[in-house]
């Protein structure tokens, strides 16, 4: 009987070290410093900084921590509502529920698949109308797609609304000529080991707000006030980054443009190799900027090839080789009790609601776009370290299907 030949398992987005974090770890173990902050952090903070073209940042345990931070300082508090993307991952509206605010999904546009900037403005307008704006709007940069952040501010601006842009997908992008995440009140980046650099955790707030990014830095360190003994007169966290994590951040920020051409070319490959394929679709580049392509993302239609996402997804998985839908929109997540745009809760939060006491009330706009590209979408292996004999095992595995 002949044995199956074990091939190694393939990660949708794995870390890829480029040899520069040793040096900078091993600075920060031969100056003893390996706790929360230091000059690894310090050094990490400028670097980024001058990277990405916004003037002040605070680095942090992680880009949830991040957002926190800027919903905590913004004054997000119980009552308020956060306007979001529903098409996001959850880290992105958390923190606005952690301050007691109920979140309103926004559906995404059919042409970029971020949030839609004018269902956000009709919205907008529907609130002043009643009188209760929003707090704060939340935009995602959807799998390293900028959101078209000059609308949306057009929109937010004329009622003073902050825009906080959650680029934690995004780094590396760029909107119109220009970084992602300039222009917005503030800007949340992530170094989770899945993303296209990683500190093996870790976040960044940045502004070009310096009393913000002052605020949270403070607020970040325990809040503890200028005094010889602990001294606290307000609440605080503990969401610093530590002196190890800044220096591995350090080392990959210096390779992050080969990454997000690496990224690309990965794309560029797969639709070299899938785009002839009837009834196939891939995640399309807005025309205003470039996409980092953090994940090459495709659309299944069953109609037109006869499979579906899910069984290329357990066809690639049989293999091996890790894929994954795209994210579950938040109206559609067990979490939320949802209402529509008129207040009427759906069916589908009463069912869920019954077994789960623990459920966040939440309102969605739309939906129809979120709701089909969650059920047709399929996110495939990324990671930069890929060879062309991964990507060719990958891409023959899927043509089978068709």
């Amino acid at each position: 009987m002949t044995e199956r030949i074990q091939k190694k398992r393939i990660f949708l987005s794995p870390p890829h070290l480029s040899g520069e974090e040793i040096h900078f770890v091993r600075e920060a173990f031969e100056s003893n410093y390996i706790a929360p902050v230091g000059p690894q952090v310090d050094a990490f903070e400028q670097e980024f900084a001058e990277k990405v073209g916004i003037p002040h940042t605070v680095a942090l345990v992680s880009g949830t921590a991040a957002m926190h931070l800027a919903m905590r300082i913004l004054g997000v508090g119980p009552g308020d509502e956060v306007i979001a993307s529903t098409l996001t991952f959850i880290g992105s509206v958390t923190p606005a529920i952690y301050q007691g605010a109920t979140p309103v999904f926004i559906d995404a546009d059919r042409t970029t698949w971020n949030i839609d900037p004018e269902l956000l403005a009709a919205e907008l307008s529907v609130s002043e109308q009643r009188g209760k704006l929003p707090k704060v709007v939340i935009p995602t940069d959807l799998y390293g797609q900028c959101v078209d952040l000059d609308r949306i501010r057009e929109v937010c601006v004329p009622y003073g609304i902050p825009v906080v842009a959650d680029a934690a997908e995004a780094l590396g992008a760029t909107y119109k000529g220009r970084q992602v995440g300039i222009g917005a009140q503030a800007a949340i980046f992530s170094f989770n080991g899945n993303k296209i650099i990683t500190s093996s955790g870790g976040g960044m707030l940045a502004s070009a707000d310096r009393d913000l990014i002052e605020q949270a830095r403070f607020l970040s360190q325990q809040a503890r006030d200028p005094a010889p003994h602990y001294e606290h007169s307000q609440l605080g966290y503990n969401y610093r980054m530590s002196n190890i994590v800044a220096a591995v951040g350090r080392g990959q920020l210096r390779v992050l443009d080969q990454r997000v051409q690496r990224r690309r070319a990965i794309f560029d490959y797969y639709q070299l190799r899938l785009g002839d394929l009837t009834g196939i679709q891939f995640m399309p580049e807005a025309p205003y900027g470039q996409c980092s392509r953090w994940l090459t993302v495709i659309l299944i239609n069953p109609a037109q090839c006869g499979t579906d996402r899910e069984k290329i997804r357990l066809a690639l998985e049989n293999e091996d080789i890790e894929a994954r839908p795209v994210w579950k929109p938040m109206h559609l997540q067990p979490l939320f009790r949802i209402k529509d745009a008129t207040g009427k809760e759906s069916k589908d939060s009463d069912i869920v609601g019954s077994a789960n006491s623990e459920q966040v009330s939440a309102r969605i706009i739309g939906g129809e776009v979120a709701e089909n590209l969650f059920a047709h979408g399929l996110c495939l292996p990324s990671g930069t370290a890929m060879s062309e004999a991964d990507l060719d095992r990958i891409t023959n595995i899927i043509k089978v299907q068709f």
